[in-house]
């Protein structure tokens, strides 16, 4: 064991022979590129207070993990995100990963679903199903989840517009199979700031959109207590560009806000802060997205305590899924990224997450095919049965690098957020471009790294080969759009015309005012309003957003 006087000593050797590979990894400030140092000892931790901030798990600040045993009391769910076609096609698949392991289910929309258009609408035509199912009604909604015990599984949505309508359509099929409300167990994703800042999904502007999304914290609290009312997207501001102190700091500056906008509406937060869940990334540092994810979760406990009053163990807690990125795959020697995706999913259960999906092999050319999609389960089952890792909780917990690591990226969220705060809040810094103008900055230093080949890509930038096979990939009948066309023009002339009439004018009413909107939508869907025509009726009172050009 050294002493301090030694390891002052050896820090020193470390500065004068590692002076020329430090020089040489020095990047203009513009990068933000956290850069790790070639040996951490105890002097990087030498503040470090064991007990302030690491703790136990399942205490407080949570450091090590949310719960006190993690996954030696039960393994994180086991997710593949999917949906691809017409309900029906999207259907088979997900009893198919069922049989085969998945524990929960994990909803893709196609385009026009996401920007609440039904498939009928011009602005539909060519991406009907292309990128996830297709979901006009409650006819979809029904077919999608036919035969599958909503009781037994739970389901997330990655759905932010208008996630209260298919919220509503959920809770609707739910009632009509004769399951309560109050035994439905998932996710709506429902976190529309980062659309504006990251995905560009929006349909109404900031501030009706909050709204919509306060709307659902108090309705879920009351009717859906098992229900995550929002699952906040640091993954998509990460994938947008950001390096992982912006995904961590961004995303907790949008859900600040909208903590804010439901303790002004009158909700506490012991109350509805448990439905608040998030998705991260885990990116290719290995060592880094560990870091992020004991980070995340301290600084958000201290965030829910001392800035909230928030007394509830559960409303301290971050709670998170993590998929693993699909912007870093490569199209090219898609067989690399069995590895890339497998040390990714490894980098989220060393970081405590408490579900899972990893991405297919082939998403950086095409929708996952059933083997590649099994693949990337199995590659979680791996990892849980197989690799050892589970086996105790938070095994890098420690080590200097990751608690040095750890240290460094709360310390800079934080400065992110006070900086947000200082602006007025997430709504306003959106408004003023800030976000999106660091993402985009933060984005093109790392594509620059990778065009110089300063930062390497097997099969890319470095050991690339020509003329490889791409292999036989999905793709989606390109007659879906008609089908589904179809299938929507026949379930109109069945319903009860009167009865859709009536129940949207009752939403257009209620949007005029102020009252929560939930009840009025599972009353519109009931009558199979569809998807486009609700969104009609609130974006005539509400209006859309249009982007301004900031950078």
């Amino acid at each position: 064991m050294f002493d301090k006087k030694e390891l002052g000593k050896i820090a020193a050797g470390q500065k004068e022979y590692g002076g020329k590979l430090e020089k040489f990894l020095q990047k203009s400030p513009e990068t933000r590129k956290i850069e790790a140092n070639r040996l951490y000892t105890p002097l990087d931790v030498a503040d470090f207070d064991y007990t302030e901030k690491t703790g136990f798990p399942g205490e407080y600040p949570f450091t090590r993990g949310i719960q006190p045993t993690m996954y030696r009391g039960r393994f994180w769910t086991m997710r593949q995100y999917s949906g691809f076609a017409t309900a029906e096609e999207t259907n088979a698949r997900y009893k198919y990963l069922l049989k085969n392991g998945v524990m929960g289910l994990s909803v893709a929309m196609d385009l026009p679903t996401q920007i609440g258009y039904d498939s009928d609408h011009p602005f539909a035509a060519g991406e009907v199903g292309k990128v996830g199912v297709a979901i006009d009604s409650l006819a979809d909604m029904e077919e999608l989840f036919q035969d599958i015990p909503l009781d037994k599984v739970s389901t997330s949505m990655t759905i932010n517009g208008p996630a209260a309508v298919l919220l509503a359509m959920y809770a609707a099929v739910a009632e009509k199979n004769g399951l309560p409300q109050d035994q439905l167990s998932g996710t709506i994703q429902n976190d529309v700031l980062k659309e504006y800042i990251a995905r560009g999904t929006y349909i109404f502007p900031p501030r009706p959109s909050m709204r919509l999304i306060t709307n659902t914290f108090e309705y879920c609290s009351k009717y859906i207590p098992k229900w995550n009312t929002i699952s906040v997207g640091a993954y998509h501001i990460r994938e947008a560009g950001s390096d992982a102190v912006q995904e961590v700091a961004f995303a907790f500056s949008n859900a600040i806000a909208y903590i804010e906008a439901a303790v002004k509406a009158g909700q506490k937060v012991d109350d509805f802060a448990p439905g608040i869940s998030w998705i991260f990334t885990a990116d290719l540092d290995l060592c880094k997205e560990v870091a992020k994810f004991r980070a995340a979760r301290r600084l958000w406990a201290k965030i829910m305590k001392e800035r909230f009053g928030a007394k509830a163990a559960k409303a301290q807690m971050l709670r998170f899924h993590v998929h693993t990125s699909g912007s870093v795959l490569t199209a090219q020697q898609v067989d690399n990224n069995v590895v890339r995706i497998a040390w990714q999913a490894i980098a989220a259960v060393l970081g405590g997450c408490q579900s899972l999906a990893t991405c297919a092999k082939d998403e950086a050319v095409a929708l996952p095919t059933e083997a590649s999609a099994t693949l990337a389960l199995r590659t979680q089952q791996m990892i849980a049965y197989e690799s050892g890792i589970t086996d105790t909780v938070d095994p890098l917990g420690g080590s200097y690098y990751i608690e040095a690591l750890t240290d460094k990226i709360e310390k800079e969220a934080y400065e992110y957020i006070k900086k947000i705060d200082e602006m007025g809040g997430a709504v306003e810094a959106i408004e003023k471009g800030y976000m999106q103008a660091e993402i985009a900055n933060s984005g093109y230093s790392r594509q620059l790294r990778v065009e110089t080949g300063e930062q390497v890509v097997v099969g890319v930038n470095k050991f690339a080969a020509a003329g490889e096979d791409k292999g036989e990939y999905l793709t989606v009948d390109p007659l879906v759009g008609e089908r589904q066309k179809a299938k929507l023009d026949k379930m109109k002339a069945a319903r009860d015309g009167a009865a859709v009439e009536n129940s949207l004018a009752r939403l257009r009413k209620a949007a005029q005012g102020e009252d929560n909107l939930m009840p009025y939508l599972i009353e519109a869907v009931k009558t199979y309003a569809t998807l486009g025509e609700i969104c009609g009726v609130l974006r005539g009172e509400f209006g859309e957003y249009k982007p301004s050009v900031y950078f």
